[in-house]
């Protein structure tokens, strides 16, 4: 696409609220992404491995300039904010459009995808180090195109992604972590849960399916299980998709209007609908009883479906890189002169 085409595809996007970034915001923005994707290019090309990986540090920098304020400090729950007072439709920290926020999540799934690489690599040699995103949010509200958008330049090798439903019989048979316990990530890999544990708490708050102090007793449980996922190694990051009762709307409508989305409709969605004020107490409650230093809930608009994968693409990519890992060395009984020399020979 050339210089000309770009600007006209801009200039025909819609801001977060219907109009366009303002000159300086944009200016900036474009600036950091190009600078990201020069140094992206310089990667490959370095010389020696501690090249490449400052060459990737700083090109995850330079993605992360492009926001005013960084995901992680302004989407992290803290205590006295209410979810109910998240605007849907809002893009904070982010002052580009659409376009911007497409172009930037292409760019930093790529990083994402060196990122897994290498942690994967890690994960084979003995490195504890590992990845968990829990993504919740009410229906609709853009779950798996997160899993799409955000992982589409990673290898299915390292990957783990598992949606929760209602308990099967036979996990009702074991306590409530019992099954997530079971799809947590290996060692290396990232595992993505579409819901989640949490869902044993929202659900039997909303309807009254366990006695309080059954489910309220959950907290510390998942508290202290989540606690020990992170001190053996594995950082977890846990999204709360906000979506707005007007968007939510305008989804369930479409899946009624388009036959090739009649499977993701559920009646179901229209009940829980209509207990839409339970359900953000509910999960109000859970932010503020589990939110914790070594797993924080990030509180993420959705909306606007392009700046919520962007704020996870960010979260992410910044998550892996601050993990500092290298490539693993050749074994120690692993002579690459006699290698070289026997594949010479083969």
């Amino acid at each position: 696409m050339v210089k000309d085409d770009k600007k006209t595809q801009r200039d025909g996007k819609a801001g977060k609220s219907g109009g366009k970034p303002g000159k300086q915001s944009g200016k900036r923005i474009d600036r950091a992404l190009k600078q990201a994707e020069d140094r992206i290019g310089m990667i490959e090309e370095s010389e020696t491995v501690a090249e490449r990986l400052a060459n990737a540090a700083k090109s995850s920098e330079l993605l992360s300039a492009v926001w005013s304020l960084p995901p992680a400090q302004r989407l992290m729950f803290h205590h006295g904010i209410r979810v109910q007072d998240v605007s849907g439709d809002s893009t904070p920290g982010f002052d580009g459009d659409k376009f911007d926020g497409e172009r930037f999540i292409d760019l930093s799934s790529s990083e994402i995808a060196r990122y897994q690489r290498l942690m994967y690599a890690n994960g084979v040699k003995g490195s504890p180090r590992r990845l968990l995103i829990v993504l919740q949010g009410m229906d609709a509200s853009g779950k798996g195109g997160i899993v799409r958008h955000v992982f589409r330049q990673g290898d299915p090798m390292g990957i783990h992604y598992h949606g929760f439903g209602k308990p099967t019989a036979e996990e009702l048979e074991h306590g409530f972590l019992w099954r997530v316990e079971r799809e947590l990530p290996d060692p290396g890999w990232i595992a993505v849960f579409d819901r989640s544990h949490y869902e044993d708490i929202v659900m039997p708050h909303v309807y009254g399916t366990y006695p309080e102090d059954v489910w309220r007793g959950r907290y510390d449980l998942i508290n202290a299980f989540e606690h020990d996922l992170a001190a053996s190694g594995c950082a977890i990051i846990k999204i709360f998709l906000v979506v707005s009762r007007e968007e939510q709307k305008r989804h369930f409508l479409s899946r009624l209007e388009d036959p090739t989305k009649y499977w993701k409709f559920d009646v179901s969605d229209l009940d829980a609908r209509e207990r839409w004020d339970d359900y953000l107490n509910a999960w109000q409650e859970v932010f503020e009883k589990t939110s914790t230093a070594a797993a924080p809930w990030y509180l993420v608009p959705a909306d606007n479906r392009w700046y919520s994968r962007a704020v996870v693409s960010e979260l992410l990519r910044t998550t892996l890189k601050n993990m500092n890992m290298t490539w693993p060395p050749l074994e120690a009984n692993v002579d690459p002169a006699e290698a070289r020399r026997r594949l010479a020979g083969a």
